[in-house]
């Protein structure tokens, strides 16, 4: 068997494990002394976590500044921050947080050099200025279990509303020098959260693994999460500090990092494509925005496939994503497939995912849905999907 031939981009330094926060002072003074903590608005800061590591670092003879991040970081969030630490001193970033802060931390490592604005820079709708960095070093610290924004090289920010956009800042240069995964991390993760986040690392993993630029080695890594996350998701969501939860936070958070992995390197599909409209024009969380198409997104590609594409790679790692799922290795293909879609289904019943007119959307909004949908996630579905086809997902989940 001759393997194709591929690339992969720039990887940070992985330290993983439960308690290695602990390592964080050490990570950062490698770097620097002057230190800019990026974190989210309330949970890591009014836990017992915070003193202590504030503590830490003070002891490891760093100088920490702070900035809170709240919800999807905003263009001008960006700059704000980013225009009143500029001149400061700061060696390094540090991001303590969720997908959003880990984004919005690495927008700001990567323009602290040199002081100017995000917009400079953001596809599609910035200014179209070439970056070339220099990046600060970013080290990232998740304490949730979805996007994978640990390892990539994309910061997504958003502005919501009737021109709403969620766009990325992405360059080789703002991939973290450091992702320090510590899964216990994710104890003080709300269930509604770990839901929404579980179901956006599991549809990366899927997407990336069905992807047209899917390869061995991203492959590998997919297989290796969605077993993981098919294992643990629900053990972790039970919470508590039995052995089932304490692995089940394990396997998601090993799973979130890999999903970031393999995105990074081959892209994603529909369901992302449309998480893009439907968290930027309406109000959707990420994660939740994800969730709740998945499984009609699954069902559309597989009939896509079936239809117009049945000699595609994607159709038997369906099927093998089926069995996994099912529990049944006895399945037939067609049954396997059918047992994917099945399960997603009852997983979003079971985790209580809104439906989209939760959030006021209604057939009148899917054509423009729809015409924004067609980004790069998009391209690398593995099969082109018409607008009736991405449409029928939309309305699916109405």
């Amino acid at each position: 068997m001759t393997n194709p031939a591929f690339s992969i981009s720039t990887l940070p330094r992985i330290v993983f494990g439960t308690g290695r926060l602990a390592e964080l002072p050490d990570c950062a003074a490698e770097f620097g002394r002057v230190i800019l903590l990026v974190t989210g608005a309330r949970s890591l800061r009014n836990g017992t976590r915070w003193p202590e590591l504030m503590r830490q670092l003070q002891a490891r003879g760093l100088a920490a500044h702070a900035v809170s991040i709240a919800g999807e970081p905003s263009p001008q969030q960006i700059d704000e921050i980013v225009r009143a630490h500029h001149g400061r001193g700061i060696e390094a970033v540090i991001g303590i947080g969720g997908g959003s802060v880990l984004d919005g931390a690495k927008a700001i490592a990567g323009l602290l050099p040199r002081g100017n604005s995000v917009m400079d820079h953001l596809e599609d709708v910035g200014r179209g200025l070439p970056y070339t960095g220099p990046s600060l070093p970013f080290i990232a610290v998740p304490t949730t279990a979805g996007t994978g924004s640990e390892a990539t090289k994309n910061a997504v920010l958003s502005v919501r509303g009737a021109d709403g956009f969620k766009k990325s800042f992405r360059h080789d240069c703002l991939v973290a020098k450091v992702a320090l995964i510590d899964p216990a991390l994710l104890a003080a993760c709300p269930p509604k959260l770990m839901a929404a986040q579980g179901m956006d690392a599991f549809t990366q993993l899927l997407e990336s693994y069905v992807s047209l630029r899917a390869n061995p080695f991203t492959d590998a890594l997919a297989w290796s999460g969605l077993e993981a996350v098919s294992g643990g998701f629900f053990a972790a969501l039970g919470g508590g500090e039995g052995e089932a939860a304490v692995a089940g936070r394990a396997a998601m958070a090993y799973g979130a990092l890999l999903s970031g992995i393999t995105l990074a390197q081959v892209g994603l599909g529909s369901v992302h494509g449309l998480a893009q409209p439907l968290g930027s024009l309406f109000t959707l969380p990420h994660g939740v925005a994800c969730g709740t198409v998945l499984a009609a997104a699954t069902e559309v590609n597989l009939r896509a496939l079936r239809a117009r594409a049945p000699e595609s790679p994607a159709l038997a790692k369906y099927v093998r994503v089926g069995r996994l799922l099912s529990g049944n290795e006895s399945l037939d293909d067609s049954a396997a497939a059918d047992a994917l879609v099945g399960t997603l289904q009852q997983w979003t019943e079971r985790l209580e995912l809104p439906r989209l007119s939760t959030y006021g959307i209604g057939p009148v909004d899917i054509p423009a849905i729809v015409a924004a949908s067609r980004n790069n996630s998009m391209k690398s579905n593995p099969i082109l999907l018409s607008d009736d086809e991405v449409g029928a997902i939309v309305r699916a989940r109405l």
